[in-house]
């Protein structure tokens, strides 16, 4: 049965207008960001993370011995702390947990590995504030699903313990764009195209190997990695993306929970005050924390 209010959001999504200057599309970005209201219980206070500018979100009935560490999406080139405030509010609530939102440096000021080193940085911090690693949720979505991967291979690269497990929301994993969906899924995504992707990560990478571990983890050896749990819409072009990481931790020991959402598009968690489907996905993202950090 078709999903009436993911159809209005994909008409609406389409009739968009897209500008080519990442500058221009920063400041879209957190104007619908901030479109969205915060529920009143949430509380907001602005922090540095070991000089990463960051924020906790709270509710109410969060535990405060515990986080959720927080990448936000937008191809390593857009996105902010206002663009996904209200995302990591509910995300946190899910939980049951504080959310701790990092404003990592974006490219093209900051290439490649700048974002994986300031993700490195907030874990540090929460470890510093007497956080258990296991006590720790990393999640994001998008490029920040990408990075929980490489956050957390850098954290065991650093000799650290790993975090409870990983949240990855249509993940972005392979900065060659050459999964079967980028054509397949193309003409049902409405946000999400080969060119544009491609864009972002020349950005990003600056001449960096487009298979560099750390850049595109599915070219990772992922072993000794905490569990990840990965959602992505049947509707994405991103869809092999997940798929392939699924299969690459998989085949790694590590534990994967892969969730497919029929009809659903790129980060529809995004967009939860109007689509309760995305509502549904950050509960069932939630659970999945709460499981593992007990």
């Amino acid at each position: 049965m078709s999903d009436a209010e993911i159809g209005a959001l994909r008409a609406k999504l389409a009739a968009r207008p897209r500008s080519d200057d990442y500058r221009q599309r920063r400041r879209d970005i957190d104007e619908r960001g901030l479109g969205y209201k915060l529920a009143g219980d949430v509380g907001v206070e602005p922090l540095s993370a070991n000089s990463v500018r960051a924020e906790w979100t709270t509710t109410p009935n969060d535990a405060r011995d515990a986080a959720l560490l927080y990448l936000h999406g937008g191809g390593f080139v857009i996105g902010s702390l206002d663009s996904h405030r209200h995302l990591v509010a509910e995300a946190g609530r899910a939980c049951g947990i504080a959310g701790l939102a990092l404003a990592y440096r974006l490219a093209p000021e900051h290439p490649f590995p700048a974002a994986v080193e300031d993700a490195l940085a907030g874990y540090r911090f929460l470890l510093g504030r007497g956080i258990a690693p296991g006590r720790i949720a990393i999640g994001g979505d998008s490029a920040g699903g990408g990075l929980v991967v490489s956050t957390m291979l850098a954290i065991r690269d650093a000799g650290l313990a790993q975090p409870a497990c990983g949240w990855c929301i249509s993940p972005w994993v392979d900065m060659e764009a050459i999964g079967e969906t980028m054509s397949s899924r193309a003409a049902a995504d409405p946000t999400v195209q080969r060119a544009g992707l491609l864009d972002m990560a020349q950005l990003y990478l600056n001449g960096a190997d487009p298979r560099a571990p750390l850049a595109a983890p599915i070219h990772a050896d992922l072993k000794g990695l905490a569990p990840l749990m990965i959602q992505v819409g049947a509707c994405e072009t991103l869809l092999d993306d997940a798929l392939r990481l699924a299969g690459v931790a998989g085949a790694a020991d590590v534990r994967v929970d892969l969730q497919i959402w029929p009809e659903m598009i790129h980060v529809w968690h995004l967009f939860h005050p109007e689509l309760q489907a995305g509502v549904k996905a950050i509960k069932s993202g939630g659970a999945f924390v709460r499981a593992m950090i007990g």
